[in-house]
């Protein structure tokens, strides 16, 4: 063949190898387009492609498992001898080997001839094995990266020297991408199923709370039955603490057949294992293997029964908190060493705060249904105290428009028949603003009412101190009754201090008022005697009152008062006056009475402020 003839063969020979490494790649694209659940097809079709492309009789496709400790054949091409079944299907990533190392070290480990390595000189069983046995002697093992990583490896070989091309190695390392990509792929397909059955079990969880308001068992069985089918868990069993919190109860498992406990069994909060410790410290406990603690090593009975027996090895406890105290946990059994990965442990959280809910929600429907009769026995007894009480408000409403609200109140408890006309003896107050028709001929009127205001609220508050019983407000004029409704031992005595209380704080007020410009005084008239009490007026209009000779002669003594005097009448002087000095005024004549009445002025009387 002519030079010319060769190259064009060789060109030839390139476009074919070209076009089925295209179609290899096409293929493994549209299988990975498929196997959205399923890594395993796209690794056959990514080893089949591989032996073709590469010309070799044996692949395997390696996984790191979780904990990075070894890589497991996941899919192979070639018949697989005994050899290969019992020294190329798992390795130790702390061997020397080319799988581990392409591994370990992340990038491609290509062997021309094992027979002529080091290791094989040495007599390294390995290699002397794999080329003896297996007639191994070219390797080639590619790693799978993912983000520098190396999650397994592609590992072919040759039963003669030929080393791997350059576009061979490459053509497997795209195989490797590939494969990363499909392993991605499955992992985000199944993570988002397994999303939506998590999501599932809650809705599915929560209507049943919905439906079982006076029966936590529906939701209990529903909670293990979940966490076993999302967990991979055979035997799932919830625990409820007595209310002591020194005992628990297995309440509900997944799987009676499969469970280590009976139900209804208890156990002693108390021990050292890991369903009364969860409880009682009210936290979760996880152990990837229970044959591997001091527990196991010290031979407990049951940690025992727990491993040998029943042959749980990885064990999940969760508690059920509430207020930050566990009353009852869920326990979750493995027979193999699998731990729990962080998603599932916090899915088991979820669950136990459902459970929570499930729990609370039962035992007020509970409370709420025990009390029902009571409460409509009550409700009936309340109907009639409530239109008692009603009427007691509104009275209450009608009698402290004149009555002070302690008075007010009595009057309630006792019966308004106390406030029908009677005689009685009363002390008798009458108060005023000296100067303030003279002041609201020249004050705003703004000012005349903030006046009004600030006197009306300082009296009342020393009328209610003082315990008077009726007060009554016009404009600048207060009229009090002491000793009716509500009795009292010393009414004119009582009214004597009310009046000197008074007229201390009106000399504070009138100073405050004279640097406004106002000059106002206060005086203050007194008497005790009979007269006649009670309410007076029509529907909507009472008041109450008293009528008589010594509540004229209060309102004259009031009128008489100069700025700072309290006068008094005879009969309120003598009852006062060995605890109050006095002083005669002489005898005045009143409008209204026939006689002269003798005054008598309280000592002492403080003087007014002198002219500036």
């Amino acid at each position: 063949m002519n030079p010319a003839s060769e190259t064009q063969a060789e060109h030839g020979s390139d476009l074919e190898h070209a076009s089925a490494r295209e179609a290899a790649t096409r293929e493994i694209l549209s299988v990975i387009s498929r196997s959205r659940d399923d890594e395993k097809p796209v690794f056959d079709v990514i080893l089949r492609n591989a032996g073709r492309l590469c010309r070799v009789p044996f692949g395997g496709l390696y996984l790191v498992d979780d904990a990075r400790t070894h890589a497991s054949l996941a899919a192979s091409l070639g018949a697989r001898s005994d050899y290969l079944e019992t020294a190329l299907t798992r390795w130790s990533l702390d061997d020397d080997a080319s799988v581990p190392r392409a591994i370990v070290e992340g990038r491609v480990v290509h062997i021309e001839d094992i027979a002529d390595t080091e290791g094989y000189r040495r007599g390294d069983r390995q290699r002397v094995d794999a080329v003896e046995i297996e007639g191994i002697r070219t390797f080639l093992a590619v790693p799978l990266l993912r983000d520098a990583m190396a999650i397994g490896c592609i590992g072919v070989y040759r039963r003669e020297v030929m080393a791997f091309s350059t576009e061979q190695i490459a053509l497997l390392e795209t195989f490797a991408q590939q494969a990363v990509i499909a392993i991605d792929n499955v992992r985000q397909f199944r993570e988002l199923q397994m999303r939506l059955e998590r999501e599932a079990a809650t809705r599915e969880i929560l209507q049943v709370i919905s439906r079982s308001p006076d029966d936590v068992k529906p939701v209990l069985e529903t909670i293990v039955r979940n966490a076993a089918r999302l967990c991979d868990s055979p035997d799932v069993g919830l625990h409820l603490a007595n209310e002591a919190r020194t005992r628990s109860r297995l309440v509900c498992v997944s799987d009676a057949d499969q469970g280590v406990f009976e139900i209804g069994q208890e156990f002693d909060l108390s021990l050292p294992h890991q369903t009364p410790t969860s409880i009682r410290e009210g936290r979760v406990i996880h152990n990837p293997d229970i044959a591997d603690d001091p527990l196991y090593r010290a031979r407990d009975p049951i940690r025992v029964r727990l491993v040998e027996v029943d042959g749980v090895r990885s064990r999940l406890s969760v508690p059920l908190l509430k207020d930050g105290v566990a009353f009852g946990c869920i326990n979750l059994n493995r027979h193999e060493v699998r731990p729990f990965t962080e998603t599932e442990i916090a899915l088991i959280e979820t669950f136990a705060a459902q459970a929570v809910i499930a729990i609370e929600n039962v035992r007020q429907f509970k409370a709420l249904a025990a009390r029902t009769e009571e409460v409509q026995a009550l409700n009936a007894s309340l109907e009639a105290r409530v239109d008692e009480q009603v009427g007691e408000i509104e009275r209450m409403g009608r009698l402290k428009r004149f009555l002070s609200p302690a008075v007010a109140e009595t009057v309630v408890t006792r019966g308004e028949e106390m406030l029908s006309s009677h005689r009685a003896l009363i002390a008798t107050l009458f108060c005023d603003i000296r100067g303030f028709t003279a002041f609201c001929e020249t004050a705003e009127p703004e000012e005349t009412i903030e006046v009004l205001q600030t006197y009306h609220e300082e009296m009342g508050k020393l009328i209610s101190s003082h315990g008077a019983g009726v007060d009554k407000r016009m404009g600048d004029g207060i009229m009090v009754i002491l000793n009716d409704p509500l009795p009292c031992e010393d009414p004119a005595g009582d009214a004597v201090r009310l009046a000197i209380a008074m007229r201390a704080r009106m000399q504070e007020l009138c100073r405050g008022w004279k640097r406004l410009g106002h000059r106002l005084g206060f005086g203050v008239g007194i008497s005790l005697g009979y007269a006649t009490v009670g309410m007076v007026g029509s529907e909507g209009r009472y008041d109450y009152t008293a009528s008589g000779t010594t509540v004229n002669l209060a309102a004259r003594l009031c009128d008489k008062a100069e700025d700072g005097e309290i006068l008094l009448s005879p009969r309120a002087r003598m009852v006062v006056e060995d605890a109050f000095r006095t002083d005669a005024v002489g005898e005045i004549d009143f409008k209204g009475l026939r006689e002269p009445v003798e005054v008598f002025r309280l000592a002492a009387t403080i003087p007014t402020e002198p002219e500036s």
